[in-house]
């Protein structure tokens, strides 16, 4: 089993930063992509940052140049740096994670979400 665990959310002002963290863990054998997602109330589920295990990015046009993704291969952790941060980015951002577990199967992987709020 693996599971992926978030941190970093939290209220912010407009303008400000936060930094999430997402960490997974369990029967890993190595994980391919990663990804940043965030839903805000109404709306669907949007991408927002992806980056591949070999360090290749991209971003969601509303967040090029403001936001950031890293990872760490060597702790199964993905960042999501975020600047100049907007009320339009309120919103419960989730990570995902394309594993491949000690049996070499692959499958999609979530966390449960962290909220992130951004006042005017």
């Amino acid at each position: 089993q693996v599971q992926l665990v978030e941190s970093g959310g939290g209220l912010v002002q407009a303008g400000g930063s936060l930094r999430l963290s997402c960490a997974a863990s369990g029967s890993i054998f190595s994980i391919n992509a990663m990804g940043w997602y965030r839903q805000a109330p109404g709306n669907q589920r949007e991408l927002v940052a992806s980056i591949t295990r070999g360090g290749s990015a991209k971003y969601t046009d509303s967040v090029e140049g403001r936001f950031s993704i890293s990872r760490d291969n060597a702790k199964n952790t993905v960042y999501l740096q975020m600047n100049s941060l907007k009320p339009e980015d309120t919103a419960v951002y989730y990570c995902n994670a394309d594993v491949v577990n000690t049996a070499r199967a692959i499958f999609g992987v979530w966390g449960q979400g962290t909220l992130v709020t951004v006042s005017s």
